[in-house]
């Protein structure tokens, strides 16, 4: 990852904290402490045994008693700190990065999610999110908690006795081995699970989007085979994780209790031997191994966890910071002149155009139609037009500025696009026609005439909810509510794909004029129903044919010059 992205992973990591200190901090300090208990635990084990076996210098029994209670009472105020320190910290940390990362996404190109596969973010803030969450944040707390363990438990040993201390280190080498050799495999299964995940989400997206063509074409077999191909590979990635983890486990557990029970019988030795080693020291040092051991195991997959957590984190972070239309100039919200194309060549594949050197200007405040067959790159200059896609060739300016230096912000505040596949969000007819902003009532209602609404919104209501993607609504009504959304925003350049296709031929030459008869708007329209009422209202047609501009002029003239808009109208009829 160059340095540009890890910087921009560290922004990322920076969300779990902010304005969240005092949380963390709570919670941190409550996880080291117990950690700091289980050792003062392990002391006064040492001394109730030794009480017990009447050596002296023991504490006697009214002072254990109150060991005892005041132990039980740190342990009751540390949970309560935990209980409301903890929760609060993972939430807000969780929030803030969801969020942030989010507000990331919205700040892509148009075009971003042409090329980029969307069951990549639905994974990242789902699956991944909850590795982030159990493998980053949570996993903190334990890793320094184990570090507080493993040194206060080596300095207390040391404490008792030094050459006991060397014995058992050398027993620890056996599960420091172990871990060594397992712990480093887990970013690398983490990465895998995630992959195969978004793969897994990807063949869902796709399966539920094309649900009808599935059907249609009877391909439900196929498209169950892909399913079951990708839902084994992620339930296979799974199960390596688990047999990983378990493997780890075991041979953890069979170094550790080798590890115990040889520092048990190493010191049962040197007591034998005259060592000044008594029975509470004894099981003292059985306790602070565990301590030790404990942390051995544990903190290799506990930091292979985090770096796994890491980097998914970056991959966010990658994933997020590619394909963003970086900020430009900021220009008024208006259009004096109008829009030009100069040599515009453009192609999704380089090594195939889809637009070949389009030269053609739009002045402002007149409307055009822009008319072709299937293919011939109508929608695609449109798209250009919406600054889309930068990787064109020539120019494509807005009062002389080049599209590609200006804002996102200044270019959405001029330009408006009604196009085909409409959206429609599970919220009220209202809030999709407003898209979620206020506006004064008889903008609205303005906006719902002139779209051909009025009728939905009599029946039904403008607090109607339209359903996941207008489930609940025609093909028909989704396209109005997407043409009064537009036609409410008021910009100076409206720019049409297809906008009347799903609707009667009525409404779709109501919608038509009204568009037609908006002042002060550019208006750029896509156009396959080729009506000469309608055309003879434009104040120029552009002929499009395989990418490239082959007539253009009013429909008198196009008529006259019997050339290739001619045939087009002419089959049309």
């Amino acid at each position: 990852m160059n340095h540009k992205h890890k910087s921009a992973s560290k922004k990322y990591i920076a969300q779990f904290y902010k304005k969240n200190h005092a949380s963390f901090l709570i919670a941190l300090i409550s996880s080291l402490l117990t950690a700091a208990l289980n050792l003062w635990i392990a002391w006064m084990l040492q001394q109730m045994v030794d009480f017990v076996s009447g050596v002296s210098g023991a504490f006697g029994l009214p002072v254990l008693v109150w060991y005892v209670v005041s132990v039980v009472a740190a342990i009751l105020l540390l949970k309560a700190m935990s209980y409301f320190s903890r929760p609060h910290f993972m939430e807000k940390a969780m929030r803030q990065y969801k969020d942030y990362a989010f507000h990331k996404l919205t700040q892509k190109n148009i075009s971003a999610f042409y090329v980029e596969n969307t069951a990549n973010y639905i994974s990242a803030f789902s699956n991944d999110a909850a590795t982030v969450e159990n493998g980053y944040l949570d996993m903190q707390f334990n890793i320094l908690s184990n570090i507080i363990m493993l040194t206060g438990a080596l300095l207390m040993m040391l404490m008792y006795h030094p050459l006991m201390t060397v014995i058992a280190c050398a027993f620890f080498l056996l599960p420091i081995g172990v871990s060594y050799i397992t712990g480093n495999r887990m970013e690398t299964v983490e990465r895998n699970i995630s992959e195969k995940n978004s793969k897994l989400i990807a063949t869902l997206k796709d399966s539920l989007s094309g649900f009808s063509i599935i059907k249609s074409f009877k391909a439900e077999n196929a498209i169950f085979d892909l399913f079951a191909h990708n839902n084994t590979a992620a339930e296979q990635a799974k199960c390596k994780k688990r047999k990983l983890v378990t493997v780890i486990g075991c041979l953890a557990s069979v170094a550790g209790i080798t590890a115990q029970l040889g520092t048990f019988l190493a010191g049962a030795w040197l007591a034998s031997s005259g060592q000044d080693i008594t029975p509470g020291i004894l099981i003292a040092f059985i306790n602070l191994t565990a301590y030790v051991i404990q942390p051995i195991q544990e903190l290799p997959e506990q930091l292979a966890s985090r770096k796994a957590a890491i980097a998914l984190i970056d991959k966010l972070a990658d994933s997020l910071e590619g394909n963003v239309r970086d900020e430009g100039m900021h220009i008024p919200n208006q259009l004096n002149t109008g829009i030009t194309m100069k040599n515009v060549t453009f192609g999704y594949d380089a090594e195939c155009d889809v637009l070949h050197n389009i030269s053609t200007a739009f002045d402002a405040g007149k409307k055009y139609a822009i008319v072709g067959t299937s293919g011939s790159g109508k929608s695609t200059l449109l798209n250009l037009l919406m600054a889309s896609h930068g990787n064109y060739s020539g120019q494509i300016c807005y009062d002389g500025q080049e599209v590609k230096d200006i804002s996102s912000e200044s270019l959405y505040d001029i330009v408006s696009m009604i196009q085909q596949n409409v959206f429609i969000f599970n919220a009220s007819i209202r809030d999709n026609i407003t898209m979620f902003h206020e506006f004064p009532a008889a903008e609205v209602e303005r906006a719902i005439e002139l779209s051909g609404l009025s009728k939905l919104i009599k029946e039904r209501g403008e607090d109607y909810l339209c359903g996941e993607n207008g489930s609940g609504l025609s093909g028909g009504e989704k396209q109005r509510i997407s043409i009064a959304r537009s036609l409410l925003k008021k910009t100076k350049v409206l720019l049409v794909d297809e906008a009347t296709a799903a609707l009667d031929a009525e409404t779709a030459c109501q919608v038509s004029s009204a568009i037609l008869g908006l002042e002060g708007v550019t208006g750029i329209v896509v156009t396959h129903a080729l009506n000469e009422t309608l055309l003879r209202q434009y104040d120029g047609i552009i002929t499009l044919k395989n990418g490239s501009i082959v007539e253009s002029g009013t429909f008198d003239e196009l008529i006259a010059e019997k050339g290739y808009f001619y045939s087009l109208f002419t089959i049309s009829q």
